[in-house]
């Protein structure tokens, strides 16, 4: 550790002024900063089940709870980052001041191609749910292609400029829930509570092979994406010290239990095998199917009352919202995995001026049009990226799992550089201010480390090792990606005269 180090009054490592080449006007309370990251979050339980099933078959449940522990690990190591350090960057972030810049350079990378990834499935993902209402969207080769329009689609929005609303995110966000938490309470009062022999069953007799149990944890990361939204919009927030936690914090709980019931519900009402085949891209819109087959609204009705005329208002109550349920299904998580797609761009475009403005990465891609503010080269660029990554769905039955091996390739990497980058700087800083501080330490050679960003760098090393070696496409396409980012970030640095490992200032991007 450098002894010699001191922070001082108006040092900017404390301080931590917004960049003045694009001041961003902080308007997001704790709310409005959970709404944006649960927008992510809740829109990959409209996919990961199904792709979990594929893997983890009737293991599915415990794999995605063994998989929200290391999610609890990795968000605790997020919110006293971004307590810390509330500007976008996210992992990459933690990491130039943890480490250095080709470390911030790896995670700018690993995390960029996770948000690509997140813009190719959740488009790849919303046509298999506007099936409900045009049956030949279900075809792969269709539904690729509407998927790769939306992507164009949006990639031409976000280049223009259009934004995300706020508003928009808390009302899908409550209305997700909302939905949710009425599948959830409908499987577990008229068919777990009556018959947990199906659940139990269907659990048991599914048991997937160690190697299956073992990728499954790995896929079920997958569920809960979104992490570094927050952290991203942290220069956004009113007082993020306290409100990026808090929202964080929100998350963890609001996810785990919607997820824990979700997954319950998945098998009160299909087999693992029906999940992993028929309802593979459109899990939920499976469970509504379920809902709809296995509950009979006379029966509810004929247990609750026994006056003809309760009996026929309940029957009409359950039946109406039975019917709706699969409609109500069908539109919400079209336009959750639209705005999904929506926010890997917008987080692109707020990584891109991250890495830009402190040259990890070269200046023209983080340029500004002039008439739309936008980064619009680096939004086409990672755009087309996308687009390339779904040619698969043409040809290759398998391409769902592909996807998902490579999401978790990029965001377990760069949620691994986020928590040794925060155990990192409890050792190279430990005076620093920390408003947000994992309380739960252990002491080693007299620093303090949160043993939940131990726990953390350990899981989620162990299984993006296990997606390394298990799964070929992520690996060569994954390994790739990142070796052309660091011979990218290499050349350039070498040619701007700029340190390799050491930190470039900061500077003020350009405009066209």
């Amino acid at each position: 550790m450098d002894t010699d180090w001191r922070p001082k009054l108006g040092d900017k490592f404390i301080r931590r002024p917004r960049a003045k080449a694009h001041p961003l006007r902080r308007v997001l309370g704790a709310f409005g900063l959970f709404s944006a990251g649960y927008g992510n979050v809740g829109s990959s339980i409209y996919y990961a089940l199904g792709l979990v099933a594929l893997v983890a078959l009737g293991a599915t449940p415990v794999v995605l709870l063994i998989a929200g522990i290391f999610f609890i690990f990795t968000t605790l190591s997020y919110a006293e980052g971004t307590a810390m350090m509330p500007e976008a960057g996210g992992s990459a972030s933690f990491a130039r001041h943890g480490f250095n810049d080709l470390f911030a350079s790896v995670a700018g990378w690993a995390l960029a191609f996770s948000y690509i990834v997140t813009i190719a499935i959740s488009a790849y993902t919303a046509p298999a749910y506007l099936g409900y209402f045009w049956g030949q969207l279900g075809d792969p080769i269709v539904g690729t292609a509407v998927a790769m329009g939306i992507v164009f689609s949006l990639m031409c929005l976000n280049v223009i400029g259009v934004k995300q609303s706020s508003i928009l995110n808390t009302f899908f966000a409550l209305l997700d829930v909302i939905t949710l938490i009425i599948i959830i309470l409908l499987a577990i009062l008229f068919i777990f509570a009556p018959h947990p022999q199906i659940f139990s069953h269907n659990v048991i007799s599914n048991w997937p092979s160690m190697q299956g149990l073992i990728l499954g944890i790995a896929v079920a990361t997958l569920a809960y994406t979104g992490v570094e939204t927050i952290s991203q919009l942290s220069e956004e927030t009113r007082r993020p010290t306290i409100t990026a936690p808090r929202a964080l914090i929100l998350m963890i709980v609001v996810v785990m239990l919607l997820f824990s019931g979700i997954s319950v519900a998945a098998f009160s009402t299909m087999t693992p095998i029906e999940m992993a085949s028929e309802w593979a891209r459109d899990p939920i819109a499976g469970i509504a199917h379920g809902l709809s087959v296995a509950i009979v609204p006379e029966e509810i009705a004929a247990g609750l009352s026994s006056s003809p005329a309760g009996i026929i208002v309940i029957t009409a109550f359950f039946g109406g919202i039975l019917k709706l349920l699969p409609i109500l299904v069908a539109l919400l998580a079209t336009s959750i995995l639209i705005i999904a797609t929506n926010a890997g761009l917008m987080g692109i475009s707020r990584l891109t001026f991250s890495l830009g403005r402190f040259q990890l990465i070269p200046l023209t891609l983080s340029k500004v049009h002039h008439k739309f503010k936008t980064p619009y080269k680096a939004i086409m660029l990672f755009s087309v990226v996308a687009i390339l990554l779904l040619i698969p769905g043409f040809f290759a039955p398998e391409t769902f799992i592909i996807l998902g091996g490579l999401y978790v390739f990029g965001s377990l990497l760069a949620f691994s550089l986020a928590h040794a980058s925060i155990l990192r700087l409890r050792m190279k800083h430990p005076e620093l201010s920390r408003p947000f501080k994992l309380r739960v330490n252990i002491k080693i050679k007299g620093y303090e480390l949160p043993i939940t960003a131990i726990l953390g760098l350990v899981a989620t090393s162990a299984i993006w090792l296990a997606v390394v070696i298990t799964q070929p496409y992520a690996r060569w396409v994954g390994f790739g990606w990142m070796i052309f980012g660091l011979i990218f970030y290499l050349v350039f640095r070498y040619r701007k005269r700029l340190p390799l490992i050491h930190s470039a200032k900061e500077v003020k991007l350009p405009v066209d």
